[in-house]
């Protein structure tokens, strides 16, 4: 009657009959409750010791007299249904954490890109972290003024955990008055950054480099998405055209101290 409900805390089919059967019968030896049941007798023990470790279920030694098992109160159940709660989250924290590695495994043995999409700064923040697992130099196109104006504060954490882990990147930002006046005190300690020359004064969003993925953040004012594309091919070129680029680009010293003319894209 009952056994739906029961189910979806966590119990099998026959735990789910045993516990029944016993809140309707009350205190009952195992070999009248057999009797109660469809099951055969060592079943029904075997389940009324997982019962037991489950907090269902009782157990009353009297001496030479068979057994007393013992239903527990039903409000048991929802202590079960909060333990089983807590381990799916527990699960899907987990599975967030091998969630890449294994679409690398699967990406490698059928050829298929694998693509990632978020959205907001939730979304933002999942990509940014994705490449905190980066086991070579992250290669980045930057707009660090949309940087600045949107997302501040996760940025600022994003760079402390790179430091933390000491993920080396290089980064190109378009040469704009603020980003020379925020790189004049920028740390170079595990960033190489050039600027360079371009029409475009910002482009709202950040594109990522490495270990064969190529990811995406927009941040613009009224919504922000984050895109990550793990594949090798289009990794490649885009690494290929990033260090072309990147060998034309002057040194950060040399763009602002005037001593190069800073190539035009």
């Amino acid at each position: 009657m009952y056994e739906t409900t029961l189910l979806k805390t966590g119990l099998d089919f026959t735990e789910a009959s045993v516990y029944e059967t016993l809140l309707k019968t009350g205190p009952i030896t195992a070999g009248k409750l057999t009797k109660e049941t469809p099951f055969k007798r060592g079943l029904v023990y075997k389940t009324l010791d997982d019962l037991e470790v489950k907090g269902l279920v009782t157990k009353e030694d009297r001496g030479d007299q068979p057994m007393l098992f013992h239903p527990a109160h039903p409000l048991k159940l929802k202590d079960l249904a909060n333990q089983r709660e807590q381990e799916i989250r527990d699960a899907k924290l987990a599975l967030e954490g091998t969630l890449p590695q294994l679409a690398s495994e699967y990406n490698l043995s059928v050829g298929k890109p694998g693509v990632q999409f978020f959205e907001g700064k939730d979304g933002v923040k999942k990509v940014l972290a994705d490449s905190l697992t980066a086991q070579s130099t992250i290669y980045s196109y930057t707009d660090i003024e949309a940087i600045v104006t949107h997302i501040k504060e996760m940025n600022e954490w994003y760079v402390k955990e790179r430091e933390k882990r000491e993920i080396k990147k290089k980064g190109l930002l378009i040469d704009t008055p603020f980003a020379r006046k925020y790189l004049q005190n920028y740390h170079q300690d595990i960033t190489d950054t050039k600027l360079f020359k371009t029409e475009a004064t910002n482009f709202e969003s950040i594109m990522q480099i490495y270990d064969q993925k190529i990811s995406y953040v927009t941040l613009g004012k009224k919504s922000m998405i984050g895109v990550i594309i793990e594949n090798k091919a289009i990794y490649e070129i885009h690494k290929y055209i990033f260090e072309y680029i990147w060998k034309l680009t002057p040194t950060l010293q040399e763009t602002l101290s005037g001593k190069s003319g800073n190539t035009t894209f």
